[in-house]
């Protein structure tokens, strides 16, 4: 039997392990909320920094250099990579979600017009559905009119500068966290409130173009999905 096989060298690995082995020191750097892939929901917690140090029997004596930094849970305890922190907490995404919908039902009526019922009452049925409990139809349609007032565009006109940034604002932090089908369905709401009144203008065309570029949907299944939104389920 080789060397450091069997139950004696498993025996012996232990002790060995007793007698000598590595201590971390941690030491709390920052804090704050975070989305824990362990607990599978928003918990605390502490950024940690770490000094390793050679331990004779238990007691460190040699630094071994420094490590980390770590994200510990303040319930579970595990410990993650920081780029854990890049993931939004719960509360974050839904607040994402829903502001996004938002600017990207504002941006379609800017390019549509605000004339048509039909429109308005399908876009705020879709905010409201994405958080905003109390929005109204006069509400977004005074928000469109301060929107082209503070712009200088009219309805109609393709996608101007400032509204393509406001919805890469809005969409861009937001899509890397969505799957397929949400981001999907974040243009298909779009796409049907500018089907509420008729088929796409040219200028919905662009803005809602303008939206699944932002979304990181490429401009083939753009078109699929534009057309998908024509057809009545």
């Amino acid at each position: 039997m080789l060397p450091g096989r069997g139950p004696n060298g498993r025996a012996a690995a232990t002790r060995l392990s007793r007698l000598l082995g590595t201590r971390t020191a941690w030491t709390p750097v920052g804090d704050g909320e975070f989305f824990c892939p362990g607990c599978g929901g928003d918990r605390n917690y502490q950024r940690l920094t770490g000094h390793r140090r050679l331990a004779l029997f238990g007691v460190p004596v040699l630094p071994r250099g420094e490590t980390g930094p770590v994200v510990e849970c303040a319930a579970c305890r595990r410990h993650f990579g920081t780029d854990v922190l890049d993931h939004p907490t719960t509360t974050r995404f839904s607040a994402m979600l829903r502001d996004a919908v938002h600017t990207v039902a504002l941006a379609v009526l800017t390019a549509g017009g605000t004339g048509s019922r039909a429109s308005l009452e399908t876009a705020a049925t879709a905010v409201r559905a994405a958080g905003f409990d109390d929005c109204t139809e006069e509400q977004l349609a005074a928000l469109v009119e301060a929107l082209e007032a503070d712009t200088g565009r009219f309805t109609g006109e393709p996608c101007a500068a400032g509204l393509a940034i406001e919805l890469h604002e809005a969409l861009d932090p937001l899509a890397p966290h969505l799957a397929a089908p949400g981001r999907e369905s974040i243009l298909l709401q779009g796409a049907r409130i500018a089907l509420a009144d008729g088929p796409y203008t040219p200028a919905e065309r662009d803005t809602l173009a303008t939206v699944g570029a932002a979304l990181t949907i490429c401009a083939d299944d753009v078109t699929r999905l534009l057309a998908a939104a024509r057809t009545p389920s």
